[in-house]
């Protein structure tokens, strides 16, 4: 059984919605501090805002290439760029995943590494969106984008955007991308996790960090 506490210092709280306000954010981030979470998760433009309204001990996550992972390296690289320099410490990067189904591991790992080489000290976090390399491929595929992305320098692997019509995370995608990597990064469960039942599933799967925009519902579950 996870504490409060423990699931909590695992928790990215995140919100990636197009319509969030400056308002909005640092609402976040008062509720972050609250919820003492490992850190807060935001899109590019609102990494500055989050980063103001942080006193001390709260990271602040920057997404790259969100939600699509249909952008240029080149943009993903400058985008996370100027995230870290607004005041980001990680970048979670989507992976374009048409590269993927087609079998083009070299483009997703070179994708990754841009990106890598750009924001050298920050923590990268590679979304697969496991539930669509599942769906139209297999778990074959999902095994070899991770190790494509651990080679090219990732430091988690991550299920999903929450934004991709096939679905979320799942402890299927959570149980094959823990092996595969088998310790060597982390892995970051996102997508759907709603409950405290959920996020639990996911840690005993093999999750090391938790995405979650309902994070107080979660935690709220846990006593």
């Amino acid at each position: 059984m996870y504490t409060r506490a423990e699931v909590a210092a695992l928790v990215d709280h995140t919100l990636l919605k197009p319509e969030a306000t400056p308002a909005d954010v640092a609402a976040l981030v008062v509720e972050a501090l609250e919820l003492a979470v490992f850190s807060v998760c935001v899109s590019p433009s609102m990494v500055a805002v989050a980063a103001g309204a942080i006193p001390s001990g709260l990271a602040v996550a920057a997404v790259a290439g969100f939600p699509s992972g249909k952008h240029l390296s080149e943009i993903k690289a400058r985008e996370s760029q100027l995230a870290v320099t607004a005041g980001a410490t990680e970048i979670d990067m989507v992976i374009d995943v048409g590269a993927a189904l087609a079998g083009d591991l070299v483009a997703v790992a070179a994708d990754v590494a841009a990106v890598r080489a750009a924001v050298p000290t920050a923590t990268l976090k590679v979304i697969v969106e496991s539930a669509a390399l599942l769906d139209f491929s297999g778990e074959r595929l999902l095994a070899d984008v991770c190790r494509a992305a651990v080679d090219a320098g990732a430091d988690f692997v991550k299920t999903s955007t929450g934004f991709h019509p096939s679905g979320g995370a799942s402890a299927r995608a959570v149980e094959l991308m823990a092996a595969t990597v088998d310790g060597s990064v982390g892995v970051k469960a996102s997508g759907g996790i709603r409950t405290a039942q959920a996020a639990t599933v996911m840690l005993d799967a093999g999750a090391t960090r938790l995405g979650l925009s309902g994070t107080r519902a979660v935690l709220d579950g846990l006593g």
